[in-house]
């Protein structure tokens, strides 16, 4: 596949959103500016199919929609700077001023989607990859490519301390909107950051969450070295969820959620094919919604991060021997630290050891479940999108990140895993196990 870069147009809110009276600051929450988050630009695709009423070219639905949509969402033509005393470990907050816009690139491929390789690298030319500096100058960036067959794909580059995808799905689905007619957004953006979440006074740090982070002077997130990562996808069918679920509760007893037995099956998987040292502590981390968890809850507009890192921790060996079901159910139980305190205890752990290192760890697995965040809800006046898929290789202090995505197939989802290549030949016979419906439930 070879794309062509057309033009670079530089998107300008339709009607200035305030008055030009200098540069204003926007502070961000303390979630915004979690160290495993402010580091990186999250890059994703979302794939349109052709329709056969397609009378304006799609650059130009989008980019007048997003001129329309930036008036209510200003910010995201902002610039993000380091503040704060401290040379290192800087906090980030936005600033915006009168005439700011971001890029939205008019490309075309050379091909039809269907020719597409999710397991390609060659999908990279589909999204914007800016540098960390980059990405701070224009935390927004985007891009509608359009493929012989009709169809298009929206690259989308955005800072991660912009948003996370459920307030990124709020953006572009007010686009959608104003795309297909509507003469007003159905949801009014609420930004107040660091007032909704921000630190207690005094901070104090409890419970679950000291069980799962520390601090390591100097530490860096992402920065450990795996080796080259490499990225696979597996089409999941509902049969073999199914015989998993089956094979656990003929074991234990115990029910367990798609994203609880499977998890426990891949992450098994994973470290068992890294060949992670038995004594190491190994960790599952998912980011939780705590929209509506947090007291009181956050309106509906907040477009911030909204979601924090949840943890089931063993150790290697702990994690290969014993039988799936304790695995799963650790999984499970994890669920229950997603209560108000625990969020608050992470935001004052952020406020108490920002400048200390806070990690979790190296051997961090992270899984997130994107089959019904609403991604595919985001609708130019075509239809939402088919596939949506991520690119990015960095998630909640991971550098081997795993998704659950919608479906390709009819049913099921998809699995996107990303993993050390050393590791990839192992982990795809566990994958062929599991459509084998050999699970391996005992220990």
């Amino acid at each position: 596949m070879e794309v062509k870069i057309i033009e670079t147009k530089q998107i300008l809110p339709s009607t200035p959103p305030f008055k030009d009276d200098g540069e204003h600051e926007l502070p961000l929450s303390h979630l915004d500016n979690d160290p495993n988050i402010r580091s990186f630009t999250f890059r994703y695709i979302r794939v349109y199919t052709a329709s056969a009423d397609i009378d304006r070219h799609p650059f130009d639905v989008i980019a007048n929609s997003l001129s329309l949509a930036l008036v209510h969402y200003y910010p995201l033509a902002g610039t993000l700077r380091p503040v704060g005393k401290s040379s290192s470990n800087q906090r980030l907050s936005l600033f915006c001023q009168s005439g700011q816009t971001f890029p939205l690139v008019n490309a075309t491929a050379d091909c039809t989607l269907d020719s597409l390789d999710y397991d390609s690298d060659s999908l990279e030319q589909l999204v914007p990859a800016p540098t960390l500096e980059e990405g701070l100058a224009n935390p927004c960036i985007l891009q509608v490519t359009v493929f012989k067959c009709g169809g298009y794909t929206l690259g989308t580059a955005v800072h991660h301390s912009m948003c996370d995808g459920m307030g990124a799905t709020l953006v572009f689905g007010a686009a959608g909107e104003l795309a297909r007619g509507a003469t007003k957004i159905s949801v009014q953006p609420v930004w107040d950051r660091a007032t909704l979440l921000g630190p207690r006074h005094p901070p104090r740090a409890e419970g679950p969450v000291l069980e799962f982070l520390g601090t390591e002077k100097g530490f860096k997130p992402y920065s450990h070295d795996v080796g080259p990562v490499v990225r696979q996808c597996f089409d999941v069918a509902d049969e073999c969820l199914d015989g998993l679920k089956d094979a656990l509760f003929d074991e234990c007893g115990m029910k367990f959620t798609t994203f609880e037995a499977f998890g426990a099956f891949v992450w098994r998987a994973k470290v068992r094919c890294s060949g992670i040292s038995g004594d190491k502590n190994v960790k599952f981390a998912y980011p939780s919604n705590v929209r509506r968890t947090v007291k009181p809850p956050l309106p509906l507009g907040y477009w911030g991060n909204g979601c924090i890192p949840l943890y089931a921790q063993l150790s290697a060996k702990e994690l290969v021997e014993q039988p799936l079901w304790k695995t799963a159910e650790l999984i499970k139980k994890s669920k229950s630290n997603a209560n108000d305190e625990y969020v608050r205890s992470f935001i004052d752990f952020q406020e108490l050891y920002y400048e200390d290192g806070i990690t979790a760890g190296r051997e961090v697995s992270a899984f997130t479940d994107w089959r019904h965040v609403g991604h595919t809800s985001v609708d130019f006046g075509w239809g939402g999108p088919v596939i949506m898929f991520p690119l990015s290789k960095n998630l909640v202090g991971s550098k081997e990140p795993c998704y659950f995505l919608p479906p390709r197939k009819k049913d099921g989802f998809t699995l996107q895993v990303n993993l050390r290549a050393s590791a990839q030949p192992a982990f795809r016979e566990e994958m062929d196990k599991f459509g084998n419906k050999v699970y391996q439930v005992s220990a």
